[in-house]
């Protein structure tokens, strides 16, 4: 990997970050009134910035953040962290285990059965009860600082719903049914827009496979 692209990688990761960060901090300490539509808007707006703080850390696990592998590896495990406790070094091993073993009962995203069953499969798999408590208990802190509703519509929510988003865009259409190519993937259609904002175009499942160390800023050049 070029320096060129290294360097591009931080500082696409960290503006990431940051706009996760800022939106959060300003939506904590927003008014929420019901009937403004704007409420329902920006609690999307930071599902996808939630996406963005997976999509990052997915970079990492592929080593296309920084060809510095301290660096690369704490800006993944930062954003790992900040997006719900995941231990890096886990999601590490399941990834690359996916990448290896894809669409075949090795494949940790992989499983038989309908849209639900898989999706709670796929919770399972990575989410477990010590994450829960410890999110509990800092929610409960957060508490002392900032009102339930905020903590629940702009914290809680977004999370849980780019789950949803990460699943259906990343997991689901690219891999549910049966395939003829070596990636066993489907892919979108070129619309490189729509690519963005369903899950920062990993829609392109495909291209993602065939092309691992393509970070996803670049990913819908291979389309």
């Amino acid at each position: 990997m070029t320096k060129y692209v290294s360097n591009w990688g931080v500082v696409i990761a960290l503006l990431v970050i940051a706009s996760w960060a800022f939106s959060l901090c300003n939506l904590l300490v927003f008014t929420i009134t019901w009937s403004n539509p704007w409420v329902y808007i920006l609690v999307l707006l930071q599902m996808h910035l939630y996406t963005g703080l997976f999509i990052t850390a997915h970079d990492a696990m592929h080593g296309t953040v920084s060809s510095n592998k301290k660096l690369n590896n704490f800006i993944g495990g930062l954003c790992t962290l900040l997006y719900a406790l995941f231990p890096l070094h886990i999601l590490y091993q399941k990834h690359h285990e996916h990448h290896r073993h894809v669409h075949t009962d090795k494949d940790p995203d992989y499983h038989h059965g309908n849209f639900f069953a898989w999706y709670f499969n796929f919770v399972k798999t990575y989410i477990k009860w010590w994450q829960i408590l410890i999110l509990a208990t800092l929610f409960n802190i957060l508490k002392i600082w900032f009102t339930e509703s905020n903590l629940i519509l702009f914290w809680v929510v977004p999370s849980l719903l780019s789950t949803l988003q990460l699943f259906f865009f990343g997991t689901w259409m690219p891999h549910h049914g049966e395939h003829e190519n070596k990636h066993q993937s489907n892919t979108l259609q070129k619309n490189h827009f729509l690519a963005f904002i369903t899950c920062y175009f990993f829609g392109y499942h495909y291209e993602h496979h065939d092309s691992p160390g393509t970070p996803w800023w670049k990913l819908w050049q291979l389309k």
